[in-house]
């Protein structure tokens, strides 16, 4: 185990400061990693930039400790997990939160968006329909974020684009029917609600797209 018990470790840069004693109780019930954590990006969480690893590769922690956490440092843990180099174990966790509208929980889902695995997108899809409803706190919270992080949600539209014309293009002729465009539109329509106008799109207006492989 990881007796992190100091704000030295960069992992509790993914979210807000005043959650980082949370976050040091999550660091010691991970077990140690053989390989530090993998890159990263950053985003404004009400006005605060966490910096998110972009992959972790520790393992996950047994059950007793998981349940020894509280609910919120539990909801850290299953975020940082969702970063695993494991897509299965990223799936896994991202289903416990995804549901969550508290503000450090969305970068963590918004980046999922722009990753390639099928399954996490086609559940994505499913989670967050909520955010073509008007008024919906889904819709209040995921459109305040990305008008907050416009750079962050641009990378996100062309990495779905390009992840679609890479490896799917074959099982969705039409970027239209690919679950990343689905999940696109829901996140544009709550930023330009947000926002007050709409907001670009960089998804294709066809089939055909070159040069982003």
């Amino acid at each position: 185990m990881q007796p992190q018990s100091d704000s030295s470790n960069p992992l509790t840069r993914a979210f807000p400061a005043e959650l980082a004693g949370d976050a040091q109780a999550v660091l010691a019930v991970m077990p140690d990693s053989r390989l530090p954590p993998h890159g990263s990006f950053s985003a404004a969480v009400e006005g605060r930039q966490v910096v998110i690893p972009e992959r972790l590769y520790n393992d996950e922690p047994p059950a007793d400790a998981v349940a020894s956490l509280s609910p919120r440092q539990r909801q850290l843990l299953h975020c940082l997990y969702s970063r695993h180099c494991d897509g299965m174990v990223r799936q896994r966790h991202l289903e416990k939160v995804v549901g969550s509208t508290d503000p450090w929980v969305i970068p963590f889902v918004v980046r999922l968006v722009g990753e390639y695995v099928l399954e996490i997108l086609v559940s994505l899809c499913d989670e967050l329909r909520d955010l073509a409803t008007p008024g919906t706190c889904g819709h209040l919270a995921y459109g305040q974020f990305l008008v907050d992080n416009p750079a962050f949600f641009a990378r996100t539209q062309r990495r779905v684009v390009s992840y679609w014309n890479c490896h799917y293009r074959g099982m969705y002729a039409s970027f239209r029917g690919y679950p990343g465009c689905t999940l696109l539109d829901l996140l544009r329509s709550a930023a330009s609600d947000r926002a007050g106008r709409p907001w670009p799109s960089l998804a294709p207006a066809g089939t055909r797209v070159d040069g982003y492989c």
